[in-house]
């Protein structure tokens, strides 16, 4: 994913980065997709962020990822994968850290997300335009 994590052989582990706990102030909810070997094997490898637009920060731990913004460490979602595809999400609340107080939201989210992280290369300057213009538009900037 980001930066050379793809060439590297070593997978992204939680001390590569400072990361913040799931904060007190989260919801759950389920998302149903189903994803490729290609793509879990991508998502286990996760990503190390090499640039200020970068802004994930990934890692498995288990059947679990954890996506952290990569500079502030903070947690954003947590996804505990699942057989069946029917995948919980767990996703931070706390207004201080992340602005999405919207399931919908995360869910449209998660929609695009993982096919940015999955692809190779990773392209997160397409991903960091993107987000901001996704950001400007529900501000009713664009």
């Amino acid at each position: 994913m980001g930066g050379n994590n793809k060439s590297n052989t070593r997978a992204a582990r939680r001390d590569d980065r400072k990361t913040e706990p799931m904060p007190a102030l989260h919801e759950t909810f389920t998302l149903s997709r189903a994803f490729t070997d290609d793509e879990m094997s991508a998502l286990r490898r996760g990503n190390i962020p090499q640039s200020m637009e970068d802004k994930w920060f990934l890692f498995m731990e288990g059947s679990t990822l954890w996506a952290h913004r990569s500079w502030t460490g903070y947690c954003i979602y947590r996804i505990d994968f699942k057989e069946d595809n029917r995948h919980i999400v767990t996703v931070n609340r706390d207004p201080e850290q992340y602005r999405c107080a919207s399931v919908q939201e995360d869910i449209s989210s998660l929609g695009s997300l993982p096919d940015m992280w999955t692809r190779t290369p990773y392209d997160y300057y397409g991903e960091w335009l993107s987000e901001t213009y996704d950001a400007l538009r529900k501000d009713n900037k664009v």
